[in-house]
């Protein structure tokens, strides 16, 4: 396939889409072989960068529908990966914090990151590499995206163990 015939789009935006989803996809069967979803994942990932966050702001960060994240946080807490602890500034909220299980699993879940980016760079160089990463971090600051983080949690499919790409 000739991308650059007269006449005819590139597709760029379509190509990312594809691998967008490719992308998604094989991050979330990684996630759910340690019992996670991509959601769960981008949680335990922000609490272990912003320990303390209130549910609110969770919910602000990550674009999503405070009793979504309501429900989040308390599936992870039954499952010990994170606690409430009453904030000592604001006696009405609480913060979020990893339990030492939720720490071991942060880090097991670095290790999943790296081998998961790994293996969908491996087609290209290292300067190819550098070059995408100057490239998308472009756009995505052009687009307003957090480079850390996908927003609107709120999409993912309810506890019945649907569909689930957010991360």
């Amino acid at each position: 396939m000739d991308l650059a015939t007269p006449g005819r789009p590139k597709r760029t935006a379509f190509l990312l889409s594809q691998l967008g989803a490719v992308a998604s996809s094989r991050f979330a069967d990684r996630t759910r072989e340690i019992g996670l979803t991509p959601s769960d994942a981008g949680v335990i990932r922000l609490l272990g960068r912003v320990p303390g966050l209130s549910q609110r702001s969770l919910a602000d960060r990550l674009g999503a529908v405070p009793s979504r994240v309501v429900s989040l946080i308390d599936s992870l807490q039954q499952r010990g990966l994170v606690e409430r602890v009453r904030s000592s500034t604001d006696r009405r909220n609480y913060e979020l914090h990893l339990t030492d299980a939720g720490n071991g699993i942060l880090r097991e879940l670095r290790g999943i990151a790296e081998q998961h980016e790994a293996e969908l760079l491996a087609p290209l160089t290292t300067e190819q590499i550098g070059q995408l990463d100057v490239l998308l971090a472009q756009l995505a600051s052009g687009h307003g995206l957090d480079r850390d983080l996908h927003r609107d949690v709120g999409r993912d499919a309810g506890p019945d163990g649907g569909p689930d790409r957010a991360r």
